[in-house]
């Protein structure tokens, strides 16, 4: 036998008697399984059919579960972004708050699904393909304020250097907050400052191990 057993003959080989093997399934079910040598057909009246040994141990194996479908990231549906700052209109509501912790929630079962070691304390690859968006949803689910039009709050925006985003906050004490929330969601940050106007903002990058 090279291939498995499909979901169907599987289904008839596990409910075979625990003790004599005898099957019980459609002609064509127990046809199919006497070819692949996963079962035989008593010469004698009533001509029952019964596990062969390699039927037996196809038995005693467990499935293997079916790995599911990753979880989709939380801005691939076009319905949820997370807010970058800077953006038009109304930004808080209890719907918005529900909105940003399901897509927190949606991001964590990602990092869990696709590391290695089902840890949930660094950031995923889909994070790392779309760095503005992952850093502000770190931000918004942590509380942090997204700036709007104009005022305080944060504005994540992209820079030159490969994986790495550019956090401002123009309240110093906001900015540190903004740098522990980015730490402790397994982000690498460092406090720089602006050359031409002193201003200090936050150099973020996903951490990787």
């Amino acid at each position: 036998m090279t291939r498995p057993p499909t979901v169907a003959q599987r289904r008839v080989i596990d409910a075979a008697d625990p003790v004599t093997g005898r099957l019980q399934g459609t002609d064509a079910q127990l046809a199919a399984l006497v070819k692949r040598g996963l079962a035989f057909r008593h010469p004698r009246p009533p001509h029952d059919h019964f596990l062969t040994p390699a039927g037996h141990r196809i038995r005693d194996t467990p499935e293997p579960p079916t790995a599911p479908e990753p979880p989709t990231a939380p801005s691939d549906s076009g319905v949820f972004t997370a807010r970058i700052g800077g953006e038009e209109g109304p930004g808080g509501g209890p719907s918005r708050l529900r909105e940003v912790h399901s897509a927190w929630q949606g991001l964590l079962e990602l990092r869990r699904m696709t590391s290695r070691d089902g840890a949930v304390d660094r950031p995923c690859g889909w994070e790392r393909t779309h760095l503005v968006q992952a850093a502000a949803l770190a931000l918004e689910a942590a509380g942090h304020r997204p700036a709007a039009a104009e005022g305080p709050g944060y504005r994540v925006r992209a820079t030159p250097q490969p994986e790495a985003v550019a956090v401002r906050e123009p309240d110093a004490e906001a900015l540190r907050a903004c740098a522990a929330t980015l730490e402790k969601a397994g982000w690498q940050v460092g406090e720089h400052t602006e050359p031409r106007t002193g201003a200090r903002y936050v150099l973020a990058s996903p951490r990787r191990a």
